[in-house]
């Protein structure tokens, strides 16, 4: 019986043949379950460099080396897969998504990319029949950064297509929305109405609210606004997974789980039941619940299946910067009046996090304004002084502005930095403004932090940016739009090389979930999650990279996705 051969649709097939006959008969010898072979394998191991080939069984690497070292694990029932030379290499593990977040917004109305506001008009305009009299429109994705108004709509830009629909979206970065007049009706929000702690309800000169809101307040409508129905969340999240599939993402650690949303983490329990999860998911807890609350999630969630578990508990300290909601030291330099918004005052924060500390939680905190990432070192800080607890690795999410005397409190605390280099390249339109000249240092200081000696877990914020490990890629590399510029990269020491990217990327966002022993290399005894690419990313210039194709995805073994 000859061995069962697996081709790459995409590539030539010749020298199959004279494979199989440099292979040693093996009888009915079974052998493992999958090779691959003729490779240009990028192990990822310090050390180790590059294979040529290796094995899989039961989803595991079992074997790494030369073609020569792999043949003797081919049998009969062995599938082969002939790389032709192509580059291979661990699969990204996007360590910040919110999965069914990116689903929902591509069922809804997505208004990304949108260039203008009449473009964000239309968009409404052309789904408007699909909805009866009176129900909610939702979707999001706009950012007036990209608009030559460069302004926020208003409820009145909204009225204008339909006073029939209350309607809400929400800006990019989720932490804002603009609402018509019938939302603000609905939700009682008049000129008089306060604002809650940690949000805004903007107002215009006329002291009337302008329909955008933010943060906190997105609550004042959003409690209003109908739950999606559980087939909807299992639709968005198999839009989603696909998604990651062809992006070569392998391994998500995700932020699906808020308020009633524990049905997004019973969507994704029937797609693993049904074998139809295409890659594994770390699922984080809402850090504001009762820690008995907490306690129970975890135990109904798991915390070891490796598919689908729970993991971090997640909290937002501050706003955006596009949203200019960061809580900064120092007002924006270019909205002296604004410091942004802490939505949690800093010494409930550091009861709550000492409490889930002390009950074994990991902690994983958004953070964008240097005050906010003061404030959230802060909190761990006091957790170890007082528990005195190794290796809780807790985290900050985003990390865009740091105050220079904070970036080696990361490594001195074990504080994970994990961050999304891609945002920079929809940021560079107005972090310089808001950071100003003398600050302009704290932006995004990707390789100071690795150098000062932390852990760099890296990520996209999926639908916040594209699931795109490409462009976060380019990102790292370059600081620069993808068109090009600012000449040589803004903050040009802050850039990356691609081997910092690959290992933030794959090894540090393992590290980052307790998972680096069984992710983020390839190696005998991890799990056989890779990517088959079109170029060696470790060879071409950032432009070439933003170019490259997935062709392969494997999770498991398993291939989940393949360019046709």
């Amino acid at each position: 019986m000859k061995p069962a051969r697996l081709f790459l649709s995409v590539l030539p097939v010749v020298g199959a043949a004279v494979l199989a006959a440099s292979i040693a008969p093996s009888g009915e010898r079974t052998g493992v379950d999958l090779t691959l072979l003729n490779g240009n394998i990028y192990t990822g191991e310090p050390g180790r460099g590059r294979v040529e080939a290796l094995a899989v069984q039961s989803g595991k690497i079992v074997a790494t080396g030369t073609n020569d070292d792999i043949l003797p694990w081919i049998g009969s029932n062995t599938e082969i897969l002939d790389l032709e030379g192509r580059f291979v290499m661990p699969g990204f593990n996007d360590a910040h998504t919110h999965l069914a977040s990116g689903g929902l917004r591509m069922l809804r109305v997505n208004l990304e990319g949108t260039r203008s506001l009449a473009d964000f008009q239309q968009r409404l305009r052309e789904r408007l029949e699909e909805f009866d009299p009176g129900e909610w429109i939702q979707g999001g994705g706009w950012d007036q950064s990209l608009w030559p108004s460069n302004r926020v709509p208003t409820r009145e830009d909204l009225d204008v297509v339909s006073t029939q629909h209350p309607m809400i979206f929400s800006r990019v970065d989720g932490h804002s929305v603009v609402v018509n007049s019938l939302a603000l009706a609905k939700a009682g929000i008049t000129r008089d109405t306060p604002a809650p702690y940690g949000g805004e309800i903007v107002k215009g000169e006329n002291g009337e609210p302008t329909g955008w809101l933010k943060d906190a307040a997105i609550g004042l409508v959003g409690r209003l606004v109908p739950p999606p129905t559980f087939e909807w969340r299992l639709r968005a999240l198999e839009l989603a997974l696909q998604e990651a599939a062809r992006n070569g993402v392998t391994s998500i650690q995700d932020d699906s789980i808020r308020g009633d949303s524990w049905d997004n983490f019973l969507a994704l329990r029937v797609l693993r039941e049904q074998g139809r999860l295409s890659l594994r998911i770390t699922e984080w807890l809402p850090f504001s619940a009762p820690v008995d609350k907490l306690r129970m999630m975890r135990e109904d969630g798991g915390s070891t299946d490796p598919w689908l578990k729970t993991g971090a508990l997640k909290a937002a300290t501050d706003g955006s910067g596009g949203s200019l909601s960061a809580a900064m030291l120092e007002p924006f330099t270019n909205h002296p009046d604004n410091r942004g918004l802490l939505l949690i005052p800093p010494d409930r924060l550091r009861e709550m996090v000492i409490e889930r500390d002390a009950a074994g939680f990991q902690i994983t905190l958004h953070a964008i304004g240097d005050h906010a990432n003061r404030v959230a070192l802060d909190a761990f800080e006091a957790a170890r002084t007082i528990n005195r607890r190794p290796n809780t690795r807790h985290k900050i999410e985003h990390a865009q502005f740091v105050h220079p005397q904070d970036l080696p409190r990361f490594q001195e605390l074990g504080v994970v930095a994990s961050m999304q280099p891609c945002h920079l390249l929809s940021d560079l339109r107005w972090a310089p403004a808001i950071l100003g000249r003398d600050r302009q240092g704290e932006g995004y200081p990707w390789h100071s932090l690795l150098e000062s000696g932390a852990v760099l877990a890296l990520g996209t914020d999926f639908p916040v940016e594209p699931l795109a490990p490409m462009r976060n890629l380019y990102a790292s590399l370059t600081r620069e739009f993808e068109d090009g510029g600012p000449e040589g990269g803004w903050l040009a020491e802050e850039k990356l090389t691609i081997e910092q990217a690959l290992r933030a990327y794959t090894w540090g966002s393992a590290y980052a979930e307790f998972e680096e022993h069984r992710k983020g290399t390839l190696a005998p005894g991890k799990f056989a999650d890779l990517v088959v690419l079109s170029e060696d990313i470790t060879q071409v210039s950032p432009e070439e990279i933003l170019r490259t194709e997935v062709l392969l995805t494997l999770v498991g073994g398993r291939v989940v996705y393949r360019k046709e």
